[in-house]
């Protein structure tokens, strides 16, 4: 994709993210909100929701990224979202960095109360089953990520009652 420092490991189904992001999703408990970058076609400010999710917690980010019908890459402080977004010939538009987003925005300076996993669990079977969202849960309300099948997509307020929220405390085990 062009940016900087992101290699994501894609993994997939509620077992796999846990067992690997848990401890670290939990530890951001605590912390404040202090920004977050998503990237934007510099000619008409539309989002690019196939470009990773970056939030800054008080100097440690995390950087989702849903692909396919079910993949989820969560990173650790390898994406540089002040390097300019290269390799990106076939577009005609640019992607860039940007602050900017009315979902996101109302969180930033808030603490961090909670985090969790969304597994999708629909009453009937669609193509999204099994699909893993992270949501952040602050005094002033909560936003999930989730996989919109093959991108992602940001939603702000309870989640819809078909996800079966897992709870990531500090210390808890897988």
């Amino acid at each position: 994709m062009g940016i900087s420092g992101f290699e994501p490991t894609f993994l997939v189904g509620l077992g796999a993210v846990r067992e690997n992001h848990r401890t670290a999703l939990a530890a951001l408990g605590g912390r404040r909100l202090t920004g977050f970058s998503i990237v934007r076609f510099a000619e008409d400010g539309d989002w690019f929701a196939d470009c990773p999710v970056v939030l800054d917690f008080d100097g440690v980010q995390v950087e989702i990224c849903h692909w396919k019908l079910d993949e989820l890459s969560i990173g650790w402080n390898s994406i540089d979202t002040r390097a300019a977004i290269s390799d990106w010939e076939s577009f005609e538009l640019t992607p860039e960095w940007s602050s900017a987003d009315e979902r996101l925005e109302p969180f930033v300076g808030q603490e961090l109360r909670e985090v969790a996993l969304l597994e999708w669990r629909p009453s009937s079977h669609d193509l999204a089953v099994g699909t893993i969202a992270v949501e952040f849960v602050f005094d002033a309300g909560r936003f999930h990520i989730a996989n919109a099948l093959d991108e992602n997509s940001i939603h702000v307020g309870d989640a819809h009652p078909e996800f079966a929220r897992h709870r990531l405390d500090r210390g808890a085990r897988a």
